[in-house]
């Protein structure tokens, strides 16, 4: 039997970002809402998740990305403002904006759910809105005090989009644990 892998494909994020990011989460704490907040260690920019793949499936991913990197130019995109999902009713997700960059992370996002689909990988569903997850909500809990807290003003700095990983999530009690599985630099960099 061989191995499942809980697997998914991001954008890493540089340490200044995701120190800014952990800093309003911890704010946000103090709201005392039932959120599992993302630590800060594992903050990146979600493409796709891929669930459990095997490694004939995982290869097949990794080729993928490697065509859907090749033609995309690396770009900057800045995260600014907190939100959460759904837009009306009670929030289940709370995240951070995707301001400059957005259309670009959207293009190369189409181009590896394309390339994903050539390689038999059922497209994803929900429409992509690009977006940091930095919570996800468990219970109603002060979840209307922290949605009033939310806003479009705060700004966590800026991340240049050079490099897309094929990640492992692996499930512990105190939370998820992930390891890059392969890099794939846009434009072919090395």
């Amino acid at each position: 039997m061989t191995e499942r892998i809980r697997s998914f494909i991001a954008v890493p994020l540089p340490e200044e970002v995701r120190r800014a990011v952990g800093m309003t989460i911890e704010e946000l704490r103090g709201f005392g809402a039932d959120v599992g907040w993302v630590r800060p260690e594992n903050l990146h920019l979600t493409l796709r998740f891929l669930g459990e793949q095997g490694e004939r499936e995982l290869d097949r991913v990794r080729e993928a990305l490697a065509e859907a990197t090749a033609e995309a130019s690396p770009f900057t995109v800045s995260l600014q403002g907190l939100g959460a999902f759904p837009l009306r009713g009670t929030p289940r997700v709370i995240w951070v904006g995707v301001a400059e960059g957005a259309d670009q992370l959207s293009a190369l996002q189409a181009a590896v759910e394309a390339a994903l689909a050539q390689r038999g990988f059922r497209p994803e569903e929900r429409a992509f809105h690009p977006h940091l997850t930095i919570g996800r909500v468990r219970g109603t809990r002060g979840i209307q005090a922290l949605a009033g807290a939310l806003g479009d003003e705060q700004l966590f700095g800026e991340a240049e989009v050079a490099v897309v990983h094929l990640m492992r999530s692996d499930l512990h009690p105190g939370g998820a644990r992930y390891s890059v599985l392969g890099g794939f630099a846009l434009g072919g960099r090395r």
